[in-house]
């Protein structure tokens, strides 16, 4: 397995890790879509132990999230890009956000979804991923 490398829009935070994902997640939270700027988000868990960041510090953001468990997100000071989270819920994993791969492109081609969560959340018109599982939180 090769390593995969990301970072931010403007560079200054790169990552790395060397394992594939354990779970491969779109989330429909309110939240997610505030800081993705988007319909949901895209994300990949990784286990804590195979993540390090290479190239500069994050700044951190916490707040209670939608699941009412206090979320802690990790970004760019600089350009603002949402890179990974971390909560109760995600375990000893980082909730990387996958459009900040390096390779998103051919990584998300052949992504196969596990899961989707907050679900009750999800847009009218985005259709359920066939295969995935579905969680309402």
């Amino acid at each position: 397995m090769s390593a995969h490398h990301g970072g931010c829009l403007c560079g200054n935070i790169r990552y790395m890790y060397d394992t594939e994902p354990i779970k491969k997640v779109l989330c429909h939270c309110n939240d997610c879509r505030k800081i993705s700027g988007s319909s949901y988000s895209v994300n990949f868990l990784v286990p804590e132990a195979a993540f390090r960041v290479t190239a500069g510090t994050p700044k951190v953001f916490s707040k209670v999230a939608d699941s009412g468990e206090t979320i802690v997100s990790y970004f760019c000071g600089d350009c603002g890009s949402m890179i990974w989270r971390e909560s109760p819920n995600s375990g000893p994993n980082k909730v990387l956000k996958a459009g900040t791969l390096d390779d998103s492109d051919g990584i998300l081609s052949t992504a196969v979804i596990d899961a989707e969560i907050f679900t009750r959340s999800r847009l009218e018109w985005v259709q359920p991923i066939a295969g995935a599982s579905q969680r309402t939180a």
